[in-house]
């Protein structure tokens, strides 16, 4: 006869049954789970090392893969030039951010509903706070989650792989190639959209000129120093100034005939004081070459004629337009200091130096051999008396102008000089003066060539203005 309580036994092992078969079944889920969390870690690791791997390959890093010539190599090159280098690398970024995000958010979703479904937390008596059972469970989830993205996903493979960039780029080069083709609407959706919105900076970008750079140089630090100022505004104009500009004029130039003797070309090159001398057959427009100095050295305790044009180096011509910053450029590859200005014509214009260049930016430069020679003096704050071979452009520094304020009356003259030539549209006379803008000019001392000295008195009016 069976007892009345069998029954309820029955029920209670039937329950206890099914619940270690659950408890058995979730610990199943949360390794399996924890398994997919990891793999997903590592997928998101070796997106994130690839960021930076591919991001940080220099150009010879390029040319070692392609001589590589694998298939992983040319298919990375493939993904950072096709259709070219710039579309290249934004779809290949595209494709990057692309996958990492997506994996990313699977982690989360998924890391959020495996701890849902594996563990049971109950809420938390601190004493000073009741944390609820939800509270935990979030605090939990975030915590730890956010932790390992950011440190197994994102610092640990950026780390490694800007030390192992190209290892990265070979492992991971087709795994792109295969999600950028899978992915090929979206990444291209996204690369478009960046490029639309980077015109749109473009546009939205307020272009400076240099003469509010200028400006800005004058009014941001009233204490600076006027050698700063002029540095700095050296540099601004470096880039716009012409060898014309800077260059000595061939009236300054002192040269020699190669057929000067050699006791006679000793003395002259003691008397001059020069290191290099251009060297000309019949006129200053067929410059032969030029002649260092150092060359004649072994020479210099010789009585006897030498053949010293033997010693002549190449020289190196330049048009009077060529802009200083590339002719610096073009001194520092051939490793010449001098070069010969010619005109449109062929003809000789001057000579420009690598000291022309620097002082262009850093002021007068002298040395052991240069003799005090001022071009301009001053005579009060509105007066000032000019060489007539003064470059405008050291008039403008002088005068603290606008570099350009001469430009719509100069034409093509670089010198006051030619600049009064130009307004009079003949050589003017001793005592004439001539009115421009709010500068008087009266000519000092000219003869039926060239003015040869000019005062100078600028209205009080345009300093202030200037000054502003």
């Amino acid at each position: 006869m069976k007892s009345d309580s069998e029954p309820y036994q029955q029920i209670f092992f039937l329950l206890q049954a099914t619940q270690d078969s659950t408890v058995g079944s979730d610990l199943l889920v949360g390794i399996f789970g924890f398994l997919v969390i990891l793999i997903f870690l590592g997928l998101s690791a070796l997106f994130s090392s690839s960021e930076n791997a591919f991001f940080s390959l220099s150009p010879g890093h390029l040319v070692e893969l392609n001589d590589e010539n694998t298939p992983a190599s040319m298919v990375a090159l493939d993904l950072i030039n096709e259709p070219n280098r710039k579309t290249g690398t934004r779809r290949l970024l595209a494709t990057i951010l692309l996958m990492n995000n997506l994996i990313n958010i699977f982690i989360v979703i998924f890391s959020s509903w495996l701890f849902e479904r594996v563990f049971h937390f109950s809420s938390l008596d601190l004493g000073i706070i009741l944390l609820s059972a939800e509270i935990i469970s979030f605090l939990f989830q975030v915590v730890l989650i956010t932790f390992l993205l950011v440190l197994i996903g994102e610092i640990i493979p950026k780390i490694y792989a800007t030390q192992n960039n190209l290892k990265i780029v070979r492992l991971m080069s087709r795994p792109l190639k295969v999600c950028y083709t899978i992915f090929k609407p979206v990444v291209l959706s996204l690369a478009a959209s960046s490029s639309i919105f980077d015109k749109y900076l473009k546009n939205r970008q307020h272009s400076i000129s240099m003469e509010e750079i200028s400006q800005a140089i004058d009014i941001a630090d009233g204490n600076k120093e006027i050698e700063e100022k002029h540095i700095l505004k050296g540099l601004i104009n470096f880039g716009n100034t012409s060898v014309k500009q800077i260059m000595k004029p061939r009236t300054e130039v002192n040269c020699i005939d190669i057929t000067t003797d050699s006791q006679e070309l000793l003395d002259i090159i003691i008397d001059w004081s020069y290191s290099r001398i251009p060297v000309y057959e019949e006129t200053f427009d067929q410059v032969r070459g030029i002649l260092y100095i150092k060359d004649l050295l072994p020479h210099i305790h010789k009585k006897t004629n030498f053949k010293w044009r033997d010693l002549i180096r190449p020289t190196m011509f330049v048009p009077e337009h060529k802009k200083i910053d590339d002719l610096l450029q073009e001194f520092q590859d051939k490793r010449v200091h001098m070069a010969i200005v010619v005109d449109e014509y062929g003809g000789t214009s001057g000579i420009v130096t690598m000291e022309d260049i620097l002082e262009e930016v850093f002021g007068e430069i002298k040395d052991e051999f240069d003799e005090e020679d001022l071009s301009y003096s001053k005579l009060d704050n509105n007066t000032y008396i000019f060489e007539g071979k003064t470059a405008l452009h050291d008039i403008s520094k002088i005068l603290e102008l606008a570099p350009d304020y001469f430009e719509k009356v100069k034409g093509d003259a670089d010198t006051l000089g030619g600049l009064l030539m130009e307004i009079q549209e003949k050589i003017p006379r001793k005592g004439e003066k001539i009115i421009f803008d709010n500068i008087t000019f009266t000519v000092e001392s000219a003869d039926s060539r060239r003015i040869k000295r000019v005062k100078l008195s600028i209205a009080r009016t345009l300093l202030e203005a200037d000054e502003k």
